[in-house]
């Protein structure tokens, strides 16, 4: 799930970078808990690789992913 910012993030990607964020966006799925804290916001999680930053928290269960900043290159 998308909540502004990144909602508008993302519909300003090409293609491609629509491409790398869903195959990033299955990686951090399969182990949310793996992604480092956040440096300012310890609720908050801070995926960075390879040109992607992904933004996001985890709801209680895990399951679904709450994303607040994306950025592909």
């Amino acid at each position: 799930m998308f909540i502004e910012p990144a909602e508008t993030q993302v519909r300003l990607l090409t293609p491609a970078q629509a491409a790398i964020l869903d195959g990033t966006l299955n990686a951090i799925a399969a182990d949310p808990d793996a992604v480092k804290p956040h440096a300012t916001a310890s609720a908050l999680r801070d995926y960075q690789h390879d040109g992607v930053r992904v933004v996001f928290y985890a709801t209680a269960l895990g399951s679904i992913l709450i994303v607040t900043y994306v950025e592909v290159d």
